[in-house]
């Protein structure tokens, strides 16, 4: 069954708490968290100190989504604050520092993964496949929330599933980017197993029909 991550950066954060209480009720698996630090991605949006408010305040899995330049400088900080897996961009630093930030995780007892932007081959994510719980696929360019899903990314999608059946099949594939009742088949048809969607399940008046709406679109998939 696919597996649904609620991003927060579309959540109200003057009532945080109360927004992922409600996700997590209404039947999310996990919780994405989107770290933006306007180097990496244009934009700014949380850090260290959110994820561990998030932290005492649910028990659900947070999926922590680094955008940020050289992440192997605050993996240790994220997976200490709360985080159950930390996401790295291959684009962000090396191949030998992001090995290093994935063995920083695992040494913390926490899971690791890795993303590619929409213009990134598929075939960068070998080098780490072997290491990482995750793969998360962007379809959209990331920095901001609310923008149409890239169809053009279903192949890739489709390509890394095989890389994962093949070579790690315990790895999960996620996808992220205008993921809505919509396009959550196509995704889950080209292979990918979690969904993030923001918009469309923080952007609902009811959470749990959202959530149960893009379940029932990719059920039979």
């Amino acid at each position: 069954m696919i597996k649904i991550a609620p991003s927060i950066l579309s959540a109200d954060f003057t009532k945080l708490g109360a927004e992922v209480e409600e996700v997590a009720a209404a039947g999310a698996d996990y919780i994405h968290v989107d770290v933006m630090d306007g180097m990496f991605v244009p934009n700014i949006s949380i850090g260290v100190p959110v994820v561990k408010s998030l932290r005492r305040a649910t028990d659900m899995f947070l999926d922590v989504h680094l955008m940020i330049d050289r992440p192997i400088r605050y993996v240790e900080q994220f997976c200490k604050a709360g985080a159950d897996l930390v996401n790295f961009h291959v684009e962000a630093d090396s191949v030998g520092n992001t090995l290093r930030a994935i063995q920083v995780a695992h040494s913390l007892g926490k899971k690791a993964g890795v993303t590619l932007k929409p213009k990134t081959p598929a075939d960068a994510v070998l080098p780490f496949l072997p290491y990482v719980e995750l793969v998360l696929l962007m379809t959209v360019e990331p920095g901001f929330g609310g923008q149409r899903f890239m169809q053009d990314q279903l192949p890739k999608i489709n390509i890394v599933r095989g890389y994962i059946e093949n070579k790690a099949p315990g790895c999960e594939l996620e996808v992220d980017g205008g993921i809505d009742e919509e396009t959550a088949p196509l995704a889950a048809h080209a292979g990918a197993h979690v969904l993030v969607a923001g918009s469309a399940i923080f952007g609902k008046a009811d959470r749990a029909a959202a959530i149960q709406a893009i379940r029932n679109h990719t059920m039979n998939l």
